[in-house]
């Protein structure tokens, strides 16, 4: 069967542009399934969505977060990857992105390509030209997947990114494969593929930050842009700890550890989850030098379940965690509710390749 990520990030690239005019209907509050039944309900203004469900949320608001990312003055700058990108001349961010998925993965920006006309000459459109009807000529999705919470056989971006490439659907085809490369001096990996039928092309390139597969999905028909897209990466600003199979935390960041808490948890208190007990609950957490939870992320959870296991986490001890004899913050994750159901290596071997 064709991998689950491909399908989506192809799929989101396709179709984004369609998707997110109704996501901008919708409430502030909405969120992912299960949403609630409201028992006295209040009447809706028209033309507009209200879904109440699960949702991303932090304990403080000091500690950055993978989607706290932001585009100011044409640059991108997302503090929790200590990234930032100035976005090429003449392109945008259009929508504001999707929360994260229950499995990790994060829409950090949806980037679009003004359109251009042949009858103008350097001239900025306006609404009574044809350039302003005109769609994009180009796409940029900035993603980044949890490697803590993907359900595919890969324990890095390097992995992910093979694994990726070797699942594409038949539709489409291998023009680049996999190849290491430098961008703004830190190691990447990229690859390209394209549609026959729809005769667009993609250039995906990855490297990793705090255990994070963060990617740049490029697609146009016009491959002069992709290649300019690819160079104008050079002036972005990334960590020191950016890489293919490291990108793991330490220094001014907490370590990553995935799987810390199964081992090093001296003192454990269960929240009790009395509702809604069959969602994927994913979080993130920050243990301090001294084995206490710092902080606490939420990918997707309902108020009720964040307050409760909240309320839990505070109360677990760890092992202080110390490399060459100086102890130093963790960041490592947890499933509670139902636990995504990783893809079996017998799964992976049973889907098609190109």
């Amino acid at each position: 069967m064709p991998s689950v990520f491909t399908r989506f990030l192809v799929a989101l690239v396709l179709f984004l542009s369609f998707l997110y005019p109704a996501a901008q209907n919708a409430s502030a509050q909405s969120g992912g399934d299960f949403a609630p039944l409201t028992p006295n309900p209040q009447k809706v203004p028209e033309g507009v969505i209200i879904v109440k469900g699960a949702w991303s949320s932090a304990s403080d608001t000091t500690t950055p977060v993978p989607e706290g990312v932001g585009v100011t003055g044409n640059v991108m700058n997302d503090p929790y990857f200590g990234l930032t990108y100035s976005l090429p001349q003449g392109w945008i961010q259009k929508h504001t992105p999707p929360p994260p998925s229950d499995s990790g993965l994060y829409v950090l920006a949806q980037l679009v390509s003004a359109p251009t006309s042949p009858t103008t000459t350097g001239a900025a459109p306006t609404a009574s030209t044809p350039a302003a009807k005109e769609k994009a000529r180009g796409l940029v999705i900035v993603t980044a997947q949890d490697i803590f919470f993907t359900p595919l056989p890969a324990a890095n971006a390097l992995q992910l990114v093979n694994f990726s490439k070797d699942h594409l659907s038949s539709d489409y085809q291998t023009e680049i494969k996999p190849t290491e490369t430098t961008i703004a001096g830190r190691p990447f990996v990229f690859y390209a593929y394209w549609s026959p039928v729809a005769e667009l092309h993609w250039y995906v390139v990855t490297t990793q930050i705090r255990c994070h597969a963060v990617q740049f999905v490029m697609s146009s028909r016009d491959t002069k842009m992709l290649e300019s897209l690819f160079l104008d990466m050079n002036k972005m600003k990334l960590p020191a700890e950016a890489g293919l199979t490291s990108g793991t935390g330490g220094g001014s960041v907490p370590v990553c550890i995935k799987d810390y808490a199964k081992d090093n948890v001296i003192e454990k208190v269960n929240p009790l989850l009395t509702e809604r007990r069959f969602n994927s609950i994913p979080v993130r957490i920050i243990i301090d030098k001294e084995g206490k939870v710092k902080h606490i992320h939420f990918l997707s959870a309902f108020p009720e379940q964040s307050k409760v296991i909240t309320d839990a986490l505070k109360q677990w001890r760890f092992r202080p965690y110390e490399r060459d004899g100086q102890r130093m913050e963790v960041e490592t994750g947890i499933v509670f509710g139902r636990s995504q159901q990783p893809v079996t290596p017998q799964q992976a071997a049973e889907a098609p390749t190109n």
